[in-house]
């Protein structure tokens, strides 16, 4: 078929058809909802923001640090140990504060604004695991294996790894076998954490009544930590620190 034999109105046609397009608003609106939705996948299934709610993670995470947690890591296994997590709060280990404002809470369902309700701790112990406190030189020990903690964690005047906040600051005390489906969780901060130690009660004077649940459910734990993203200037990747390597599996 020659140019001469085509439908004279097959070319405006087609014109017509590539030319309909959506008004801007619109598109706007539809590519707003795309990114929202992605947002939403993304922090469901892969990758959440959260920020340092306190001092206990110091010197490595600092108040107000922005973080992020990647989730694929526990698809199909629990946290390890030395791994820094974020969990819910299992009941009463956060202090009570503001509410998030209104604006706060929508972006955050969407991954756009740190989550609060949360806490930032480090793996101590997993199921079966026995932690002392401590040996000679003032270190944990994770089934009889002392871990060397120097390089992240500090003591703050404290005479060994594993200081009680409440009650007394003894360096004598022995907990596990951990649970199945739990985990033993401490601050690096270990003068100023409020964590798994904290909540045994170890420190109470004989005789106090405690009914306080040291562990984490390993269903409440979101994540890993794996990126230090806010401030810029101490940007970084986290890593599992390699005294835990040396540990044994519990007998």
């Amino acid at each position: 078929m020659t140019s001469e034999d085509r439908d004279p109105d097959e070319g405006s046609r087609s014109s017509r058809v590539r030319g309909r397009r959506l008004p801007v608003w619109q598109e706007a609106i539809l590519l707003l909802g795309i990114a929202l939705v992605l947002a939403i996948l993304v922090k469901a299934l892969f990758v959440q923001a959260f920020y340092i709610p306190s001092a206990s993670m110091e010197p490595g995470l600092v108040k107000n640090d922005r973080i992020l947690v990647e989730k694929p890591s526990y698809w199909f296994g629990g946290p390890e140990r030395g791994d820094v997590v974020v969990f819910k709060d299992p009941g009463g280990w956060l202090p009570p504060g503001e509410p998030p404002s209104a604006l706060a809470r929508a972006l955050a369902k969407v991954g756009l604004f740190p989550t609060e309700g949360h806490l930032v701790k480090r793996v101590i112990g997993v199921a079966g695991d026995v932690i002392r406190c401590c040996d000679e030189q003032g270190r944990l020990m994770v089934n009889g294996q002392p871990l060397d903690e120097e390089d992240y964690a500090v003591l703050d005047g404290a005479d060994c790894y594993g200081p009680m906040p409440r009650g007394s600051a003894s360096c004598d005390w022995r907990v596990g076998p951990v649970p199945h489906g739990r985990v033993f969780v401490m601050g690096d901060n270990r003068s100023n954490s409020a964590d798994s130690s904290r909540h045994a009660c170890l420190g109470a004077p004989i005789g106090t009544a405690c009914d306080e649940d040291p562990y984490v459910d390993v269903d409440d734990v979101v994540g890993k930590v794996f990126v230090l993203a806010w401030p810029v200037d101490r940007f970084g990747f986290l890593h599992r620190p390699a005294t835990f390597d040396d540990v044994p599996d519990a007998s």
